[in-house]
C-alpha cells in the first residue's frame, strides 16, 4: 500500500459497484475509455488512483464523481454530454473531479455549475454556468444532488452516507481506508457483519462495544449495500 493512497480511499470497480449499484464494467468504461464499432470513447475523467499497472482503482473522490455521473445519466443525460461538461466544468473551477463537488445542479435536461461572482464593489452574487450552451442562467428551483456528502469549505467531498445521515454508516477516506464504517464506533460494516452472521447479532454488539442496532445495520448493508442509494 502507497502511503500516498492514505486519506484518499481505495476501492476496485467491483467494490465501487457494490457501493454505488452501478454496474462495475460501465465504472471501468468511464475511467479507462471504450472502443464501440471501431471507434474510440475517451474515458470521461482521469482516475486519482495510478498504481502504475492496468488495473482500474478509484478513490474516494472518483466513488463521489461516479455516483454523481450515474444520477445525470439516469435523468436522460448522455454519457457524451457528461464528458463535455466534466471538461467545461474542469477549466472553470480547476478541478480534476469537478462533479465530486457540491457546486453543481441540474434541471433534468441541463447540467448547472453552480459559481458565486464578485464584482468590483465586493458584493457576491450566485449564477448557474450552463455546462452545454456556456452561458449563464440565474438559479432557479433547483435543488442540490449531492444531499448525503459532507463537504469541507472549498466544497470537496468528506465523507458519504450511502444511506442517509440517520443510516449510521458512513464512507470517509480518512477512515478504514475508505470502506463503509459503523458511524459511532468506526468498526469497519464488513466486520460486524461477518460477525454477526457468525457469533449473533447480541454477541457481536458486546464483542465490539456497539449497539444491537449498528450490528443489523451493517448486516443489511452488507448484504446489499447500493439498495438504498439516493442520488
Amino acid at each position: 500500500m502507497q502511503s500516498d493512497l492514505i486519506g484518499r480511499g481505495l476501492y476496485t470497480p467491483a467494490e465501487a459497484s457494490r457501493l454505488l449499484n452501478i454496474p462495475a464494467n460501465k465504472i471501468s468504461r468511464w475511467l479507462r475509455g471504450h472502443n464501440v464499432q471501431g471507434k474510440h470513447y475517451e474515458r470521461l475523467w482521469e482516475p486519482e488512483i495510478n498504481l502504475g499497472d492496468d488495473r482500474v482503482f478509484l478513490g474516494f473522490r472518483d466513488l463521489m464523481e461516479a455516483r454523481v455521473v450515474q444520477a445525470f445519466i439516469r435523468q436522460g443525460i448522455s454519457a457524451i454530454g457528461m464528458r463535455s461538461a466534466i471538461k467545461v466544468a474542469r477549466d472553470v473551477i480547476n478541478e480534476s473531479h469537478p462533479l465530486a463537488t457540491n457546486r453543481f445542479r441540474t434541471d433534468g435536461r441541463e447540467i448547472f455549475l453552480h459559481v458565486i461572482e464578485t464584482n468590483e464593489d465586493g458584493e457576491e452574487r450566485e449564477r448557474l454556468l450552463n455546462l452545454f450552451r456556456r452561458q449563464y442562467e440565474f438559479r432557479g428551483v433547483i435543488e442540490p444532488i449531492l444531499k448525503s456528502v459532507d463537504f469541507g469549505r472549498e466544497g470537496n467531498p468528506l465523507q458519504w452516507w450511502p444511506r442517509g445521515r440517520r443510516g449510521g454508516i458512513v464512507v470517509d477516506p480518512e477512515r478504514a481506508f475508505g470502506a463503509p464504517i459503523d458511524d459511532v464506533s468506526s468498526v469497519p460494516v464488513h466486520i460486524l457483519a461477518e460477525t454477526g452472521r457468525a457469533l449473533g447479532v447480541s454477541e457481536t454488539a458486546a464483542a465490539y462495544l456497539v449497539s444491537e442496532a449498528s450490528v443489523r445495520r451493517a448486516m443489511d448493508f452488507d448484504a446489499a449495500p447500493g439498495a438504498d442509494l439516493a442520488a
